[in-house]
């Protein structure tokens, strides 16, 4: 139900409105606002930038950093792909499990995200550091590291869609003769795909903003966007990071826009 339709009387939606702006604007609006100011100034004193250039955007554009944004995209992806057929697939194996494994699944995917980042990067760094698996400064440690870390949200997504599917059309399609596979795959997971979509797009955007871990594990060849900002910013670049963040939330932002239309048209579709 919409939140207006709960609140009555024009002065009260008038009230409400306002609250939410005086609410949203500082906490989320404002920052992210000032980031942007901040990609075009040429200096900044006071409240408001000095001056306006589109020279850091042009830096950007000589330098690495389409590389970096090149790294993110591959890592994010890698990262988002193999969160979501883990994450898929736990989820489906532990619906026919006893209720106390089923939670231990649970809280074994949840666990990367219950502790600090870095300490899942230092985890792998200590466990893939000797043969046969030593992966210390390879690209592959990295994608690893999203891979655990984003996991849990797609594990998560699945499960609770899962509680919600209504078990008729699989015992439908059962009762016609069609195998547990098929089922699975003509039933089960298109039911399934506007919540896997959701969670691709969630694992994909937290895999490109990713820092601590990425800055523990990450090979000189490997070098993503995030980590590039926090160097920029490091050596006192800052309209330079800025610059650099904006392209990161944008891109950001263009595939999770991606994503959402796919998830609509994929909702579109759905049995009612």
């Amino acid at each position: 139900m919409p939140a207006h339709s709960l609140v009555h009387g024009r002065s009260a939606r008038w009230a409400l409105r306002a609250v939410f702006l005086v609410l949203f604007l500082p906490l989320f609006a404002l920052p992210l606002l000032v980031i942007v100011a901040a990609s075009f100034a040429t200096g900044w004193s006071g409240a408001l930038p000095n001056g306006a250039t589109t020279a850091h955007y042009a830096d950007l554009a000589r330098g690495d950093s389409a590389d970096a944004l090149l790294v993110s995209l591959l890592t994010a992806a890698a990262a988002s792909g193999l969160a979501l057929l883990t994450g898929t697939w736990a989820a489906l194996a532990a619906q026919a499990l006893p209720r106390r494994l089923r939670k231990a699944v649970n809280a074994l995917f949840v666990l990367p995200v219950a502790v600090p980042s870095v300490v899942v990067g230092l985890a792998l760094l200590v466990a893939f550091s000797e043969p046969p698996l030593l992966l210390n400064g390879t690209r592959e440690i990295v994608v690893i590291a999203h891979t655990v870390l984003v996991t849990a949200f797609a594990h998560q997504s699945v499960t609770a869609a899962l509680a919600r599917l209504d078990p008729a059309y699989e015992q439908s399609a059962a009762s016609l003769g069609a195998s547990p596979a098929r089922v699975l795959w003509q039933v089960k997971l298109p039911l399934l795909l506007p919540s896997l979509t959701a969670a691709a797009g969630l694992c994909f955007a937290l895999s490109m903003g990713e820092l601590s871990a990425t800055m523990m594990l990450y090979p000189p060849d490997w070098l993503p966007l995030p980590v590039r900002i926090h160097a920029a910013t490091d050596r006192g670049a800052l309209f330079t990071g800025a610059a650099l963040a904006v392209v990161l939330m944008a891109t950001t932002l263009a595939v999770l826009l991606a994503v959402s239309r796919i998830r609509s048209k994929a909702s579109y579709r759905q049995p009612s």
